[in-house]
């Protein structure tokens, strides 16, 4: 299912930057919907779509080497504005007539951008003469420009940092202005998508909820539909448009795989049960899945086993049913990116549990996918606008997989409860504390390795659990919380004695830089 009624649209090429994705959230950030494509369908896209602008995203590849990835020549023959970027940049010098090179005077980091003219692209933001920071990543340069252009913009690595053809509406920086480290980064993408390409800015999630609930009665029509629910914030938006669009057609299935966090089955039965009186039935799979899992140790055949015996489950509840047409699952925008990167799709590992890439044939059933092309803090805006309880809305991610994959090495019933009791403290500790809504993630891990501990007059012989909490908007970057310790020691304290089987508590400190897809 895809919404497609998006008449102000920003199509980004994908040349495989690891932070694409945050192109196309500057761009939404600033109120204009916006798609990614893959440089190899990219022309189909833009056929597709029909964009009224047009931004070129960098690349681990060089314009030098043969063969190297570039712009579709219906996008220049279009007379839409573009925005190349980095790569983009050079690819779009390239093919207009500059010159690339290889250069020995790379860029990797924070670095400073002198603005030497004025143009469209800074108007409001940089003046000529002013020096701003920027972030670059590149090895190869411009060196020569393509007829029409101006350079606006020089760093010590790049004379050519920043171009600009005015009459053309084309752009190209060397430097990063999609990340965090460019200060003034998202503010020169709302400018090139507002005063250059004159896009209002009008995309809202109240619109998106309208045109979705229409999109899913189009799909469905008169069909049978059930719903993959587990509870977290992105089934649960998906299960209330669909609910919202299609009333009973709609049974919701949710699976208990007995590796679900403390009462967590019981909470979603509760709200959706008697809240919104939503068609539920509440499955208890938790030996079948266990009992596949038990001594499994290879974190990939974890996955694979969980999403096989979801299919299997979901198979035959459809049937006790009578028989289902449709299902419904909250597969997300980076879900999409992902399985159709330039690099070939690490989604394929990566979220092996989900069904990224369609359902096997002979469950007879059509995807349903409302929230396909939103990021998950726009899932979070939208389950607001359905009147989600705020409690659900702030949950923070949880994997389809579960503790599964948050207790290392093998799985035992023994090891999934000794995680379970110590995750719950540790949330219970950061909601006391006032700090679950200032974190964007937070969870226990059962780390297989055991250590010797004196408690009391005795000698332990017990697991060690590692305690994680990350800050982030899009979990597509993230940084580690930073607690002080009397948290720590409070709630470290609390698990060691309230947790049979743990001795030990350590604090992950790993921060999660742009490019890695998944924290888990």
């Amino acid at each position: 299912m895809s919404i497609t009624t998006h008449p102000d649209t920003v199509l980004i090429i994908d040349f495989g930057s690891q932070v694409t994705q945050l192109i196309a959230r500057r761009v939404r950030e600033a109120g204009v919907y916006s798609e990614i494509a893959p440089f190899q369908s990219a022309e189909d896209a833009f056929k597709r779509l029909k964009p009224k602008a047009v931004i070129l995203s960098g690349s681990p590849a060089s314009t030098v080497d043969a063969g190297s990835p570039r712009v579709p020549d219906i996008i220049f023959e279009s007379g839409v504005p573009i925005f190349g970027i980095c790569y983009g940049q050079q690819s779009m010098c390239a093919q207009l007539g500059g010159a690339v090179e290889g250069s020995e005077h790379r860029e990797f980091g924070r670095a400073f951008l002198d603005v030497e003219e004025d143009c469209a692209l800074f108007q409001g933001i940089w003046e000529p003469e002013t020096r701003h920071q920027v972030w670059m990543s590149h090895g190869d340069r411009v060196t020569a420009l393509p007829p029409g252009f101006k350079v606006v913009g020089t760093s010590s690595g790049a004379p050519f940092a920043a171009i600009a053809n005015d009459d053309r509406k084309y752009y190209g920086v060397q430097f990063h202005p999609e990340v965090v480290h460019t200060p003034d980064g998202a503010r020169l993408i709302a400018n090139f998508v507002h005063k250059v390409a004159g896009l209002k800015g009008d995309w809202t999630m109240a619109a998106y909820r309208e045109q979705a609930i229409q999109a899913i009665r189009d799909q469905v029509g008169s069909g049978k539909v059930i719903c993959a629910l587990s509870g977290g914030v992105d089934s649960s938006v998906a299960a209330l448009l669909a609910h919202e669009a299609v009333g009973d057609q709609l049974t919701c299935i949710l699976v208990d795989h007995g590796l679900m966090r403390k009462n967590e089955a019981a909470e979603v039965v509760e709200m959706f049960r008697g809240h919104y009186n939503v068609p539920l039935i509440l499955v208890d799979a938790s030996d079948r899945f266990i009992g596949a899992l038990e001594g499994e140790s290879d974190p990939e055949k974890k996955r694979k086993t969980i999403g096989r015996l979801f299919i299997e489950v979901f198979e035959e509840e459809a049937k006790k049913l009578g028989g289902a047409d449709f299902l419904v699952q909250g597969t997300l925008y980076p879900d999409v990116i992902e399985s159709v990167s330039f690099t070939g799709g690490p989604s394929v590992t990566i979220k092996s549990h989900h069904n990224v890439g369609g359902l096997p044939e002979r469950m007879n059933m059509s995807l349903v996918e409302p929230l396909r092309e939103l990021f998950k803090d726009e899932v979070r805006v939208l389950g607001k606008e359905l009147g989600l309880p705020d409690r659900f809305i702030g949950r923070h991610p949880f994997p389809g997989p579960g503790l599964a994959i948050r207790c290392p090495g093998g799985v035992t019933r023994d090891k999934l409860e000794i995680l379970r009791s110590a995750d719950a403290i540790y949330l219970d500790e950061i909601r006391k504390a006032g700090l679950y809504d200032a974190i964007w993630q937070a969870f226990a891990v059962l780390l297989p390795v055991q250590t010797v501990g004196v408690m009391g007059d005795g000698r332990t012989y017990e697991y060690v659990c590692a305690l994680r909490a990350v800050t982030s908007v899009d979990g597509m970057t993230a940084d580690f919380y930073h607690y002080d310790m009397d948290f720590l020691g409070r709630t470290a304290t609390r698990i060691i004695n309230e947790v049979k089987g743990i001795n030990r508590v350590v604090y992950d400190v790993t921060s999660k830089p742009p490019g890695t897809i998944e924290w888990e």
